[in-house]
């Protein structure tokens, strides 16, 4: 195997590029934040809310315009900080491969399917809100985490194709596949298959991942890691994804979600209680509700992300442990991640306070320390 090294001038590159990504995080939240805060202390949500309801009688017709309306403008004051974001600067560092049609196609195919889901989401969450005011909030937490369940099921099938074509490993990759029956064998256990996916018609990013739930669950791998690292190196990574399926992840990590924004709907609330006295809404199911109910929701989700990313680090962990417990393969596993920072320009030592509350996986450098200091632990 060839020896992999961590490109030095890269990882200031990747620093820089990351640090510029944070701003842009920042900048995105205050805006958001400003923008919700306008709507309720300018009286526009209620504004709206009458004009609407002067031009149309039906109340589901009142929410979703609202909600277009209201998404729409955000969408429309934000689209040069997405362009920049999404298109410049991702060309700028040479990570994208799109043209600006492609990448116009995927902003319109993403805000139509959420436009589709959020309407069908929101109109449910309004009727429960007016039918059930006392205990909407658990109503709508369950209700969310059947959507969740729903849509992870749903989305390796008819969600994600609409982004890339996803194909079976062909008989280029027999070896490998022969290798990954072998740990699934291991395992005892099996998932629907292993599939590649044209993440070079968009990025030179390499990735991979475990998606689906039941007979949907299947190891999907970007052609640019399949073509990119060798054998070994996709062996440790199929067996990181693996792990994930063995130690049940995606539906620890759906449960556990579900529960902290069944925390946040019991707060929103007692924070849309709080809006009907103080600031005169008609009723916890007037949709001039909508921006308060975001901020809440949204500052409850800013504040509990860390949370989540412990227990989605921890998990990664294990995947980690798992893939070097069964390919026995410490340097192969070092040696991928090495090249996964080259080649998504990954900064391998971000402050602990970026990885502390920003990062769902752990830094690449611990990673790669807990491979290369795994065997000696082992044989102690």
């Amino acid at each position: 195997m060839n020896d992999i090294r961590i490109d030095a001038e890269k990882q200031q590159t990747a620093r820089e590029y990351a640090g510029i990504r944070r701003r842009l995080m920042l900048l995105g939240l205050v805006f958001g934040s400003v923008y919700l805060l306008a709507w309720i202390g300018l009286g526009w949500d209620k504004a709206l809310r009458n004009w609407l309801e002067a031009q149309v009688s039906a109340q589901w017709l009142v929410v979703a315009l609202f909600a277009i309306a209201f998404a729409g403008l955000h969408i429309l004051l934000t689209l040069p900080m997405d362009y920049y974001s999404g298109f410049v600067l991702p060309h700028r560092y040479e990570m994208s491969n799109q043209s600006i049609g492609e990448w116009l196609g995927d902003q319109l195919k993403g805000m139509a399917l959420s436009a589709v889901l959020g309407l069908l989401l929101l109109e449910i969450v309004y009727w429960v809100l007016g039918r059930y005011p006392a205990y909407w909030w658990l109503i709508v937490g369950i209700i969310m985490l059947l959507f969740t369940v729903i849509l992870a099921q749903l989305a390796p099938v008819f969600l994600m194709p609409l982004f890339y074509k996803f194909v079976p490993l062909d008989a280029e990759y027999d070896e490998l596949v022969t290798r990954l029956t072998k740990l699934f064998e291991q395992a005892g256990t099996t998932v629907e298959g292993v599939y590649k996916f044209d993440m070079s018609s968009k990025t030179n990013a390499a990735n991979a991942a475990l998606t689906g739930l039941g007979k949907t669950r299947r190891i999907i791998l970007g052609d640019t890691l399949l073509e990119k690292f060798s054998a070994d190196e996709i062996e440790t990574v199929l067996a990181h994804e693996l792990g994930h399926h063995v130690n049940k992840d995606i539906p620890i990590l759906i449960a556990s979600q579900s529960l902290l924004t069944l925390g946040g709907l019991f707060l929103a609330s007692l924070g849309l209680r709080w809006g009907v006295v103080t600031i005169g809404y008609n009723g916890i199911s007037d949709i001039a509700t909508l921006p308060l109910f975001t901020f809440v929701m949204s500052l409850y989700g800013l504040l509990t992300m860390p949370l989540g990313n412990i227990l989605s680090r921890s998990r990664e962990r294990m995947a980690d442990k798992f893939a070097l417990d069964s390919t026995n393969n410490t340097e192969a596993f070092a040696s991928a991640m090495k090249r996964l920072a080259n080649q998504n320009l990954a900064d391998v030592d971000p402050p602990k306070w970026v990885e502390t509350l920003l990062h769902s996986h752990p830094s690449l450098k611990s990673r790669i320390a807990f491979a290369e200091g795994y065997r000696s632990r082992q044989t102690r």
